[in-house]
């Protein structure tokens, strides 16, 4: 019944783990590549260039499968960076605003004590 098929789908899950984890290092590396070489060239570092690492990487990894696989693969990475980099700006941003220093309340210099330890230090 149920346990079988759990058991089953833990198996599957097993015999794909290295298969997924090679794939997904693959990708790491390419990207990472043409992330670094973009900084390089550009000399800047900013979102563009992972949104455009990402999509070079699809498509890269897409070329076996001829052009339109590489196009879409390549929408696809850009898409898919372009709005991970956007939720990060959106959190950093939103995150900014918590720590956003608060302008202290300037004392009116005529209401301060002026006096030693007990008051005034006017004659009485």
């Amino acid at each position: 019944g149920t346990s079988r098929r759990l058991l089953g789908s833990l198996a599957a899950v097993k015999q794909r783990a290295p298969i997924i984890g090679g794939n997904f290092a693959v990708w790491g590396g390419v990207f990472s590549t043409i992330d670094c070489t973009l900084v390089h060239i550009r000399k800047k570092e900013d979102p563009w260039n992972s949104i455009t690492s990402g999509a070079l990487t699809g498509a890269i990894l897409a070329v076996r499968n001829g052009a339109g696989a590489m196009v879409g693969s390549a929408v696809i990475g850009g898409v898919l960076l372009a709005l991970i980099e956007g939720v990060g700006i959106l959190f950093t941003r939103y995150s900014a605003e918590q720590f956003k220093p608060v302008n202290p309340q300037m004392e009116d210099p005529s209401q301060l004590n002026t006096g030693g330890i007990f008051g005034s230090a006017a004659p009485q």
